[in-house]
């Protein structure tokens, strides 16, 4: 199966890339296409991505996004870190000039979402958070029909879509029709057809979400290839904890605000204090001793401020959580109540989400 584009082809002409242009198509809107391994950004914009103030309401008062500030620079791998319905996905469609911004402004690579919608989206490749392959073609023909979509010629679409197959590692199944591929190896075609325009930029929405951990793993390992080969901005949204932490910078973003931003070692590194987790034989009697005896804050599971672990027993946060446990267990042995089970863990980015909003992502 194969699909023309509907202009007549007496009004193209073929790019040296092998891309079909239309009459008067700027040729300094193809810069940055060039299939290679590298991509610039426009001069005078330091930023691949740039917002300020970006605010997205809807007819009866619903504010998705509220006011939201992005400085991401080419070639880094960034992420929003936010529970369903953050507006993370919102913000994506505002970025990629899918929908218009209620207020505030964003470039793209130095587009202007307002005013350049069409060289905004020449220079993005997006992911769907849910897949928009055509499940009874091949792997091969999806990349083809897409190609041709974005003005490639026969020519130019079947070697870029080879290219392409090769990068996600299955040049091997691209005959295969895609309903029999796995989750991990659709997802990989998915990324793969984003990047058949050789996009500057990829926003990527849950790209792992629904695959197990295997998969998941090969999908990061697919991305970080990518980022070193090829230099590509990646942005992505995310709610997996895990998956932020092989990204350079997070903005952690709850009810369309951005309430966090930075490395996430920088952000662990601000709530300083360990999480200290004891099971007992009478997590109540030692939660008292804590709070009595030593002045601490413990949280019992259940609490709104045990994050995880449902069975996780007493929780407290100290600092250098490893020196407590000794007198701890000293003052609970006086009391004849058994420790079963001790354990200390540094901060996680659940742990920076808790401090900021006052609740697990993970609820």
């Amino acid at each position: 199966m194969t699909t023309r584009p509907r202009t007549s082809p007496a009004r193209r002409t073929t790019s040296a890339d092998g891309r079909e242009r239309e009459p008067g198509q700027e040729q300094g809107h193809e810069q940055g296409h060039e299939h290679g391994h590298g991509h610039g950004h426009e001069p005078g914009h330091p930023y691949a991505i740039h917002a300020r103030a970006l605010a997205k309401s809807y007819p009866g008062g619903t504010e998705a996004v509220r006011g939201v500030d992005l400085a991401v620079r080419p070639g880094e791998t960034f992420a929003f870190l936010g529970p369903n319905g953050a507006g993370k996905s919102t913000t994506i469609s505002l970025l990629c000039a899918l929908a218009r911004p209620t207020a505030g402004e964003a470039h793209v690579c130095g587009a202007d979402v307002r005013t350049e919608p069409q060289r905004v989206r020449r220079t993005v490749g997006l992911l769907f958070q849910h897949s928009a392959l055509d499940s009874n073609l091949t792997a091969r023909q999806n990349l083809y029909v897409h190609a041709r979509l974005y003005g490639l010629s026969r020519a130019a679409a079947g070697a870029r879509g080879a290219e392409l197959l090769a990068l996600a590692g299955l040049d091997d199944r691209q005959r295969a029709p895609v309903r029999t591929l796995s989750g991990g190896m659709r997802r990989r075609l998915e990324i793969a057809r984003a990047l058949l325009h050789d996009p500057r930029v990829l926003f990527l929405d849950e790209p792992t979400v629904g695959l197990d951990p295997h998969a998941r793993a090969q999908i990061w390992d697919h991305l970080h290839a990518l980022r070193a080969e090829r230099r590509t901005t990646l942005f992505l949204t995310t709610h997996y904890l895990e998956e932020a932490e092989h990204c350079d910078r997070i903005a952690i973003i709850d009810a369309g605000r951005v309430v966090a931003e930075g490395p996430p070692r920088e952000l662990k590194a601000e709530i300083a204090d360990d999480r200290l987790r004891l099971r007992t034989s009478d997590d109540a009697a030692t939660a008292g001793i804590l709070r009595d005896t030593f002045g601490l804050s413990p949280a019992v599971a259940g609490d709104a401020a045990v994050p995880d672990e449902a069975d996780a027993g007493v929780t407290v946060r100290v600092g250098e959580g490893a020196t407590w446990i000794p007198q701890l267990c000293v003052a609970l042995a006086a009391r004849d109540i058994a420790v079963h089970a001790v354990s200390t863990t540094p901060p996680t980015l659940d742990d920076v989400f808790f401090h900021h909003t006052g609740r697990s992502i993970r609820a």
